[in-house]
């Protein structure tokens, strides 16, 4: 199946994206892989103003939403442009907080991008706890507002900044819609991976254009063009799961494109990284913002063995929908 992005959301793709690359992103990236906070935060506020996190909030708490394929479009141009911080968490908190006095509370400034939203299970890590100014974490007593967070660790992605969120806090509601939230994650990460690996994609073909062996480009290369050729594929077949995924909202659609996206992305990472050399190896370079971000993605909010047992669980019950 085909899915045409009509001319308005493709005009707010094309804004994300002119307003993406004039924020020089790598450069971004790289600060808040330091701790430097600053001028990750006035993206987010950009990024909020563009209306990106008010797709998440319905209308009735001052969003534009909740709007899934708006939403999965500007995750797609957040992943090309590899933009730091707890993206997907912000998103996961507005489908978390459903019960009406903390939604009243708390979904505005999210949607204005006044707060930094992260969200994690009580034990797991949360992504960026150190910068959210809104911190949940959940387990079988409900969902709480965590009091702070632990020591900031690294990960695979130096972007990814984790910590562990501190036990106690305010108790927002005892029956979090966990699984609803965790399919608007899964469908923020799968595009976001989308995104990533099409930005891959690119800068790899453009380098193996400039690249020379023996005289000629190594895009010329026939073992070139095939590995290249796979990488397409694989992204153009998960873009459609993406979409499809956003129109349904189905637990296993949304779980199938997030295991079509990832291996896409994660796919292509390799491609690029043999292709490049190595010089794809070196942090310095910029390429490596977005290889270790599609590893990191992969694992995500449900690995691809997670995902695909969600998959088959849909199917089995009866709950997906054609």
């Amino acid at each position: 199946m085909r899915f045409l992005l009509d001319p308005e959301q493709r005009a707010f793709a094309d804004s994300l994206n002119a307003m993406l690359t004039a924020a020089d992103t790598p450069s971004v990236v790289r600060s808040w892989s330091r701790g430097e906070h600053a001028s990750g935060r006035a993206l987010w506020r950009r990024i909020a103003e563009a209306g990106v996190f008010a797709l998440a909030v319905p209308e009735a708490y001052e969003g534009l939403g909740p709007r899934p394929v708006e939403l999965a479009v500007a995750f797609v141009e957040l992943g090309r442009h590899a933009v730091p911080g707890p993206l997907v968490e912000t998103v996961m908190v507005a489908a978390l907080l459903t019960e009406p006095g903390s939604a009243k509370r708390l979904l505005p400034a999210l949607a204005s991008g006044e707060v930094m939203a992260t969200a994690a299970p009580t034990g797991s890590y949360a992504l960026d706890g150190d910068v959210a100014t809104t911190r949940l974490s959940w387990d079988g007593n409900g969902l709480r507002m965590a009091p702070g967070h632990g020591p900031v660790r690294t990960s695979l992605d130096p972007a990814r900044r984790l910590t562990h969120l501190l036990p106690g806090g305010e108790l927002l509601t005892p029956d979090p819609p966990l699984v609803h939230a965790l399919t608007w994650a899964r469908l923020a990460t799968a595009a976001q991976a989308l995104g990533v690996g099409l930005a891959l994609l690119d800068r790899t073909v453009t380098y193996v254009r400039q690249r020379t062996q023996f005289g000629v480009p190594i895009g010329s290369f026939q073992a070139v063009k095939h590995q290249l050729a796979d990488a397409k594929i694989a992204l153009e077949f998960a873009r459609p799961m993406v979409f499809g995924a956003a129109l349904t909202m189905t637990e296993a659609d949304v779980a199938a494109a997030k295991v079509m996206a990832c291996e896409a992305a994660y796919r292509t990472a390799r491609t690029a990284l043999q292709l490049h050399g190595a010089i794809g190896y070196t942090a310095e370079y910029d390429l490596s913002l977005w290889l270790t971000k599609a590893r990191a993605l992969r694992a995500s909010w449900g690995s691809p063995g997670e995902c695909r047992a969600a998959v088959l669980s849909g199917l089995s019950g009866g709950g997906r929908r054609s």
